[in-house]
């Protein structure tokens, strides 16, 4: 506005929901701007600009280039690298217990809890140095088999039967945080994808603003959704009356109501037809703990029974057992919703007990022992990581998948399952970042930052008085941005900041250290070095290992030659590989070296000239398809052996059969339902139709990236919008096939979108007198177009393989 200057009114709409209702009531009651908020919003954007500024490029020059600094992220990456410190610092101790299973009907089991009056152990009683605290007894191995061989055959005679009432609330309707924890948690989906379907959902018009700290539903919206639970479930699951939630979100600016579907409310039936099947997903979790959020507690009565016998050894040990069921006897807000607890919130299992009082014996079927390992703390995954940065009060809930995102992206972790494993790159960013620039990574002083930039936004703080204090100081207690940096860039020793010690080698005494290279992390002892394969997490080495990787042949000596260029083994940062060619000389239409991984079944000391060949002539050529000629190859890649044919592609169940299938083989593998590498088996159809009368193959219906869809392996054909799973004959799904089968022979084959080229921006000539960070506290609006140089390769099917497949 400021530089737009309108010569007409201009008026702020405000609405949470894309309804005609909401919008027609945001045209009435219109609003003027808030340039409290408007200054808020900038005070954090050039916040993150000066952070970035100022800190990234001393990243480029002390550890890596490529790297970012930000308000957020490097606290974010700070969680992540000293949760790992945790668990390599982490001592395990193992301790036992037992178990008795009951000859009951029904059955039960009860574990052992005290011997001789001191309660045994568990894992929740150790330390990280695996130090047991007093008053508890550790079984060991030989006491817990001693102490079954003396229960045997022993009933156990209950000692106290205690009942107490059981009563649990909803939790609060969504906010985007507890979105995407949930997301998370339930569907197994990223923070950036819950986000992404939310978007398509509000776009919609089927939910409120997905991008709120609040938890609060809108008035309107209360009576809907308690109207809609009377008659969905019947009046006593609904509260007595209206629940009030209070946000827990340190900060929370509740400029939002709740994530909760607009109004009028419509189930996930009723719009199943026009949301794709993600989408629906989501659609119905949101639904259903809108709806519990107002539902009456879930009631019953946990009953915990103590059991007890005496055990025939020598010395004679009494032993007690415990045993606790919860029995539901009102199901409440459950009847709408599950919630995914954590461990520490599921004390109660729900269990059926049998009827069991003061003195009564019970018959035993067996008494069991196990062993157990105390566990280092568990990972960060992006729910409890989300969780996490809430607690400390640091970011906004708009901000967190695109820090996951960022924190993914740039390298500083990687994703081992779902959890979240942080780069040797990280550790050395967390590690400058807490010695030289400790305030700019401390959780306190991050939520301090979050808490003042609300205060902009309410008027008790004025921006450029703040950012001027933030970067120059304010010679009190704010050491300022711009002087920290200057006066820390000196004291920075990039060699040390990037060693690690792991420890002393046993025969040289030599200390072994491990370094984030530009090509990986390597070990390294005086002057011998090994790389660290990425897959290897930073808790998994130790002196032994690096001891291992470093003793490995190194094979600097070629095997043999292929067309007159030396053939090499080799370890790279992706593991074993079959190296052709030198930088110097690569082989004919490559621009270097080619290289090849080994199979998983192969060990690199015991790989012959033959197979390093067989190897190297990868991918093989399957055969052409006698349908349409296209060729189809086998061949090895960095999740295992696959055929490919143009853009599909199969497993195949061993690396033997890249060289021995064949293209009949081949034809019938790519006939089969699609398994999708890392994220497990494709689901199951969603309906089955039978066999195509044209093409002979059996016809299915699937969920897809644009929606549900029929599919006969060879065609696909979206259901139209009048088109509802549920009643899909195979009739219409054969004709849907027919429609889009004509629609391709007149038409061809769909092609990709193409983004359209963006025009070159002018340059604009840049003064050298400040800095980047210095112009931003100015206000200076003049930016240089950056410049990209992209290198063509050369083409050729075999040097795309080598560069995709390349172990180094």
């Amino acid at each position: 506005m400021e530089y737009l200057k309108p010569k007409v009114p201009v008026k702020r709409m405000v609405f949470h929901e894309i309804t005609k209702t909401a919008i027609s009531e945001a045209l009435e009651h219109t609003r003027d701007i808030d340039y409290k908020l408007v200054d808020a919003a900038e005070a954090r954007r050039i916040l993150d600009r000066l952070y970035g500024y100022e800190v990234s490029p001393i990243l480029w020059r002390k550890v890596n280039r490529g790297l970012s600094a930000g308000r957020v992220q490097s606290p974010s990456i700070r969680l992540v690298v000293e949760r790992e410190e945790e668990r390599m610092a982490h001592v395990a101790a193992g301790y036992w217990d037992l178990e008795a299973t009951s000859a009951t009907t029904p059955i039960f089991t009860a574990s052992l809890q005290s011997v001789d009056g001191s309660r045994i152990a568990m894992g929740k009683d150790f330390d990280s140095l695996g130090i047991v605290k007093e008053g508890v007894v550790v079984v060991t191995e030989s006491r817990a088999t001693d102490l079954v061989s003396g229960l045997a055959a022993k009933d156990l005679t209950v000692r106290s039967v205690e009942d107490r009432p059981y009563r649990k609330s909803p939790r609060a309707p969504f906010m985007t945080s507890t979105l995407q924890q949930e997301g998370g948690n339930k569907l197994r989906i990223t923070a950036s994808e819950v986000m992404r379907l939310a978007q398509g959902l509000y776009e919609g018009g089927f939910i409120t603003y997905m991008r709120t700290d609040n938890v609060i539903l809108a008035d309107d919206a209360l009576t809907a959704v308690r109207s809609e639970i009377t008659s969905a479930f019947g009046q006593e699951f609904l509260s007595s009356e209206p629940r009030i939630y209070k946000s827990k979100v340190k900060n929370a600016q509740e400029a939002h109501e709740a994530i909760r579907p607009t109004l009028p409310l419509r189930s996930p039936e009723v719009i199943a037809a026009d949301v794709n099947a993600r989408e629906l997903s989501l659609y119905k979790i949101i639904w259903q703990r809108t709806l519990a959020s107002q539902m009456a507690d879930a009631t019953g009565v946990t009953v915990t029974i103590k059991l007890g016998a005496t055990a025939s050894c020598v010395p004679p040990a009494d032993c007690e057992f415990s045993t606790s069921g919860t029995t539901i006897n009102f199901a409440g807000y459950r009847q709408a919703y599950q919630e995914v607890e954590d461990e520490s919130e599921s004390e109660e299992k729900e269990a059926l007990l049998p009827a069991m009082k003061v003195g009564d014996n019970i018959q035993v079927d067996k008494y069991s022992a196990d062993g157990h390992m105390t566990s280092p703390p568990a990972r960060y995954t992006e729910p409890t990581l989300v969780k996490k940065l809430e607690e400390l009060g640091i970011g906004r809930p708009s901000t967190y998948a695109a820090i996951l995102g960022t924190i993914l992206n740039r390298g500083y972790v990687w994703k081992k399952g779902q959890a979240i494993v942080p780069s040797w790159t990280a550790f050395a960013v967390v590690r400058l970042m807490k010695n030289h620039f400790t305030e700019l990574v401390d959780y306190k002083f991050t939520a301090t930052v979050e808490e003042e930039l609300d205060e902009i936004s309410q008027g008790l703080r004025v921006k450029e008085v703040w950012l001027g204090e933030f970067y120059y100081g304010n010679g009190k207690e704010l050491p300022g941005l711009k002087p920290l940096v200057e006066h820390n860039i000196a004291n920075i020793d990039a060699a040390a900041l990037n060693a690690f010690p792991v420890g002393m080698h046993p025969t040289t005494g030599e200390e072994i250290v491990l370094r984030p290279g530009k090509f990986g992390p390597y070990v390294r002892c005086g002057d011998n070095t090994a790389s660290v394969p990425e897959t290897m997490t930073p808790d998994e080495l130790n002196v032994e290992i690096a001891v291992a990787l470093l003793a490995a042949p190194k094979y600097i000596d070629p095997i043999g030659e292929l067309d007159g260029l030396e053939v090499f083994l080799k370890t790279g940062r992706y593991g074993p590989y079959v190296q052709w060619g030198t930088i110097e000389t690569p082989p004919p239409d490559f621009e270097k070296p080619k290289m090849v991984s080994l199979f998983k079944t192969m060990a690199l000391e015991n790989v012959t000239m033959v197979e390093a060949l067989q190897l190297l002539s990868l991918p093989r050529t399957v055969g052409a398809d006698p349908v349409d000629g296209e060729i189809i190859t086998a061949q090895n890649g960095r999740y295992g052996p696959y055929i490919t044919k143009g853009k599909d592609s199969r497993t195949l169940e061993s690396e033997d059969q890249i060289f021995t299938i064949t293209i009949e083989a081949a034809l019938a593998k790519l006939a089969e339902p699609r398994v999708f590498g890392r994220r497990g088996p494709a689901k199951p159809p969603l309906k089955e139709f039978g066999v195509d009368p044209v093409s002979n193959r059996p016809v299915v219906a699937k969920d897809g990236k644009f929606g549900t869809y029929v599919t006969d392996g060879e065609t696909n054909a979206s259901l139209t919008r009048g088109d509802r799973i549920e009643f899909v004959t195979a009739e219409r799904a054969f004709e849907l096939l027919a429609i889009r089968r004509d629609y391709t022979a007149t038409n061809g084959p769909s092609k990709k979108r193409t983004k359209k080229a963006a025009k070159p921006k002018k340059s604009v000539a840049k003064k050298a007198t400040k800095s980047p960070a210095e112009k931003t506290a100015k206000k200076t609006v003049k930016k240089a177009a950056a410049k990209k140089t992209v290198k063509k390769a050369k083409t050729g099917a075999k040097v795309t393989v080598a560069a995709n497949e390349s172990a180094e």
